[in-house]
């Protein structure tokens, strides 16, 4: 796909070419807006909106979207697996809504070419970012919602979300490695693992942090991540990897 973002964030920018860009991102979605204010609001990343200012429609749109999503995934889930119990749903639906799932349904739908962000943010690989691209999709998720139904949301969720979840599920890691770690740590050594932050890069939006974990003070691995949780995760799972499994 041509960059058509570049339109977005091009001052004086024309209608048509805008109107152009809506019109392929509704042919991804299956949904055409009412009102495409909605959808616009969706796509203006905070890169885009100068510090200070009001609470930033983009946020508060990926904050309802986040639940509306929760919300269509813990009742598909309820109903199509009456017999689980609420751990495993809770944990099929946990994977379901994760930022890294999600940001690999937004990567096949071509999500970051329509996000209007910085300067900044493009050249630090916003438009790859899992973070964005998943806040991205939330939000849109919101936009659909405002603009229509919770049903109208939900068939769009399951087609674009949920339809192949087994499969994608099979090919994505999406492991507790902290836990995992944690767990064998304690059963054989009695202790528990640390993370200590190292560093972190990048602009207030899309920072990177690096964590290194440790076992009785030694450093097994170092794990990168746009936020420490993920960092932490990514460093679990190269200590996981390189000592307990070597």
């Amino acid at each position: 796909m041509k960059p058509i973002f570049k339109f977005l964030t091009r001052k004086n920018s024309d209608t048509s070419d805008q109107d152009q860009i809506y019109n392929q991102l509704e042919i991804i979605l299956g949904y055409n807006f009412h009102d495409r204010k909605y959808l616009a609001d969706a796509l203006n990343h905070p890169s885009i909106t100068p510090s200070g200012s009001e609470p930033d429609d983009f946020e508060r749109m990926e904050f309802l979207g986040d639940s509306i999503l929760g919300l269509i995934v813990a009742r598909e889930l309820y109903t199509r697996f009456p017999d689980y119990n609420e751990g495993q749903l809770s944990k099929l639906k946990s994977k379901l809504v994760s930022r890294k799932y999600l940001a690999l349904k937004a990567r096949s739908m071509k999500l970051g070419d329509f996000i209007n962000m910085s300067s900044e943010a493009v050249n630090s690989g916003g438009r790859d970012s899992g973070s964005i691209l998943s806040d991205t999709l939330e939000a849109i998720i919101c936009a659909i919602f405002l603009d229509s139904s919770l049903e109208q949301v939900r068939k769009i969720v399951l087609r674009l979300i949920i339809s192949d979840y087994e499969h994608v599920l099979q090919n994505i890691d999406l492991i507790d490695y902290k836990s995992r770690l944690q767990e064998i740590t304690q059963a054989r050594l009695q202790v528990t693992p640390e993370y200590r932050l190292i560093s972190e890069s990048g602009p207030d939006h899309d920072k990177t942090f690096t964590i290194e974990v440790f076992i009785n003070d030694t450093s097994f691995g170092l794990g990168r991540g746009n936020n420490k949780k993920n960092a932490e995760q990514d460093a679990a799972r190269h200590a996981y990897s390189s000592f307990f499994e070597s």
